[in-house]
């Protein structure tokens, strides 16, 4: 086959290397723009992963690229004068220029025809005259862009300046991130060694802090030396280097994340930064580019024509690109919000950044630096007020207060709709059912949503606080609770408004009644849905009287013996339909702005607060995204909203998102609602309880150890599980037996015995 690769980066010359070595009678022509010893970054970082790929496809010049590698096991964050080291990250780091080098002399070797300093045609004109053109033209492709009606390309380009320098000062033992802040803000550098005696420097900073500095107006050499003063007490005395002098003016740039439908067209595909993009915070663009190229040279041995081995290129990279960039995105957005975590202490900011991407875990620090981690507990267990002899536990064991109320651990059974109550009263099942839960580990245990009025219910088989029948089963629920465990119980107190008169939740979730419905009131006449009666606008006159309902349930949750009240301002319902536009149209002073969509809400909560105890913690419960972007409210508004409830005196914001309308389109996945929680605590200084999708001890060990949330909810697994705490507890190796019932005390030591053997088994 006669092949043109456009581009002479790792991707394409790694391509001319791996097709060359499954068939040396190709004719592969590697054509690049640039000398041959020209290269515009410093180094690049591989993972052991990474370099075992290159070893199975080729382990000549695997060894000669391992050869020349800088290994550094360790990640130093360095902040406010202090530095964090944790170990076992296993990384390693190579000069871009001498990687270039070493693929230059290799795909020599093996006959592929290099051609530098030479204009790059057009993929149109060389398609005609070679069987394949590979265009891995990097960054801003013009391959990409002159078949953009097929390759469809999506380019984000993101928040955050970066410049990308070198330096002599070599930070030989670890990968480094140093964060200083300055007269115009914070600026931070990610370092890391590549050779004996050279270190990138890569040099970032949000737009407001480049614009203060007026690094735009700035050449190369004036920029470096304002970052050489920043990071002087770095440097050791070494300047900071650019290799970028081919660009006039300043070489800072802003990372375009990108993204193709189709990475083929006719004879031509697209390889490397000009198919898809990962952010420099993770180091993976050699990797993907590399990778690759393994990939596409295999299948186009492999597949009968060009097509099916184009097809089967992109079906196996676009689920890898995908993942790796949602990681490279993860660890992108966090530094484009480091600001709002740097009031952490070290501890707590390094772990942050240690997890920034999801990809490493709570249990996976543990595993890769044990001594570290069990420090980063300790220090969460101090700051939790738990006493200084106490075993080590994992961050969901710490605890926690609000008001007077004290927490054992930091795990929340999250309210779950049971739809068995009779007439608003709740039954022997709830006994059982919160009864166990409240045995299984949790801290906290919340009711579903407990309802203001008969009107007021989202179906016939939701409970009530609104008759003393209803308050004596509460009380029967909370004394057992009380008298059998030393869990805490929370009552959630809303109105169903526009979304009631619903069927039960396992015959047609949010579907009328058959028969019997009741009417509706909501913040406007808008159905939930098509299906639904339109409800009516609520008045002024039924605003106050919902408002006294909710009075007097939390007086009679008071005295029914709850330690915690929530309002339910999430989800659509009644309060919540105040807060967002999709359904609140109003014309009065309770709709319009944010401002005037708050009032009915904040007055609601005030007098509830106004009736209850005052050591006693009260949350909200709010919906952060109604997922249809500026139309609804957004994460923005919520940290607006929930600052207002905060000011009001509530306690905890349970932040969750979305049922607030039927167009909601909703980006599901493994904690996906933690996010609005993160921002929300972290840049209004609040507590907040995480919701949606937390199913391990992992992923509550995580948000809590990062300081995303204070509290964290598990819904489903509590369902499946009422001791899903107790157990995940023993899966991490957790063995303070205070929790556990003492009749259940057997069966802990059988699990632990089970568990211990199960991980003594793995290691060996």
């Amino acid at each position: 086959m006669r092949i043109a690769c456009l581009g002479g980066g790792p991707a394409g010359l790694y391509f001319a290397i791996s097709m060359k070595l499954r068939d040396p009678g190709h004719d592969i022509t590697v054509i690049e723009r640039n000398r041959a010893d020209d290269t515009f970054g410093w180094g690049v970082v591989l993972s052991d992963e990474t370099l075992d790929n290159l070893a199975a496809n080729d382990a000549k010049s695997a060894e000669t690229i391992r050869a020349h590698f800088a290994y550094w096991d360790d990640v130093a964050l360095l902040f406010k004068g202090t530095r964090q080291v944790s170990s076992g990250h296993g990384f390693c780091g190579i000069g871009r220029k001498q990687l270039l080098i070493l693929l230059q002399e290799r795909a020599r070797e093996l006959g592929v025809n290099l051609q530098f300093e030479t204009n790059v045609p057009s993929a149109e004109a060389l398609r005609q005259d070679y069987d394949l053109v590979v265009a891995s033209d990097g960054l801003n492709s013009s391959t990409r862009s002159l078949y953009s009606d097929t390759f469809k390309p999506d380019v984000d380009t993101r928040l955050c300046n970066f410049v990308w320098l070198g330096t002599r000062q070599t930070f030989k033992d670890a990968f480094t991130f140093i964060f200083e802040e300055t007269e115009h803000g914070w600026v931070w550098a990610h370092a890391y060694q590549f050779d004996d005696d050279t270190a990138t420097f890569i040099v970032e900073c949000t737009q407001e802090t480049f614009d203060a500095f007026g690094f735009a107006s700035m050449n190369q050499q004036e920029s470096i030396k304002v970052c050489e003063e920043i990071f002087k007490d770095h440097l050791g005395g070494h300047a900071l280097m650019t290799n970028a002098n081919h660009i006039r003016g300043s070489a800072w740039i802003r990372f375009p994340r990108v993204l193709c439908e189709k990475w083929s067209h006719e004879n031509v595909v697209l390889m490397g930064d000009a198919a898809a993009t990962a952010h420099f915070s993770i180091g993976s663009g050699t990797k993907l580019a590399l990778e690759f190229a393994i990939s596409l040279a295999e299948l186009l041995q492999d597949k009968p024509d060009l097509q099916s081995a184009f097809d089967d290129y992109e079906d196996q990279r676009r689920l890898e690109v995908l993942r790796l960039q949602s990681a490279a995105r993860n660890s992108m957005e966090w530094f484009e919000r480091v600001e709002r975590y740097l009031d952490l202490d070290p501890v707590q900011l390094n772990y942050s950044m240690l997890t920034r991407s999801q990809r490493i875990s709570h249990e996976n620090l543990r595993a890769r630096d044990k001594d570290w981690l069990e420090g980063a507990e300790r220090w969460f267990m101090t700051q939790a007020g738990a006493p200084k002899d106490a075993p080590l536990r994992a961050p969901m064991f710490a605890p926690f207060r609000l008001r007077d109320m004290d927490l054992k651990s930091r795990i929340v059974v999250s309210p779950m709709a049971q739809y068995k109550a009779v007439d608003g009263c709740p039954t022997d099942w709830h006994l059982v059912h919160y009864g166990e839960r409240a045995k299984g580990g949790a801290g906290l245990v919340y009711t579903e949503m407990t309802c203001v009025s008969p009107e007021g219910r989202i179906t016939p088989g939701c409970p009530g606080l609104y008759a003393p029948e209803h308050e004596a089963a509460w009380s029967r629920l909370t004394d057992f609770v009380h008298a059998e465990t030393d869990a805490k119980v929370c009552c959630q107190i809303g109105h169903s408004g526009r979304k009631g008169s619903t069927q039960l939740g396992w015959d047609e979730m949010d579907a009328p009644l058959p028969d019997g419905n009741w009417d509706t009131v909501s913040a406007s006449a808008i159905p939930w849905s098509g299906q639904n009666a339109t409800p009516r606008e609520i008045t002024r006159a039924e605003m106050d009287e919902v408002r006294d309902q909710f009075v007097s349930a939390a007086e009679m949750a008071d005295r029914a013996g709850f330690d915690m009240i929530e309002l339910h301002a999430a989800h659509g319902y009644l309060i919540s339909s105040f807060l967002s536009p999709v359904s609140n149209q109003r014309g009065d002073a309770y709709g319009g702005s944010l401002e005037n969509r708050l009032r009915y809400p904040l007055e609601v909560f005030a007098a509830m607060r106004a009736v209850w105890p005052d050591g006693k913690p009260m949350s909200v419960r709010i919906s952060a995204n109604d997922w249809v972007g500026e139309d609804g409210v957004t994460p923005d508004d919520a940290v607006q909203i929930a600052r207002a409830f905060w000011e009001a005196g509530a306690d905890l914001i349970d932040v969750s998102a979305g049922q607030t309308t039927t167009d909601a389109k909703p980006v599901y996945g493994r904690m996906f609602q933690t996010p609005f929680s993160d921002q929300i605590r972290n840049e209004a200084g609040i507590c907040t309880m995480a919701v949606g999708n937390i199913f391990e001890a992992d992923h509550a060990n995580s948000i809590l150890m990062a300081g995303r949330a204070d509290l964290v909810a598990v819904g489903r697994p509590h369902l499946a599980d009422p001791y899903w705490t107790l157990r995940e507890g023993t899966k991490i190796g957790d063995r303070a037996a205070p929790d556990w019932p003492l009749p259940y005390q057997p069966g802990r030591d059988q699990s632990w015995r089970l568990a211990d053997k199960e991980a003594e088994s793995l290691r060996a």
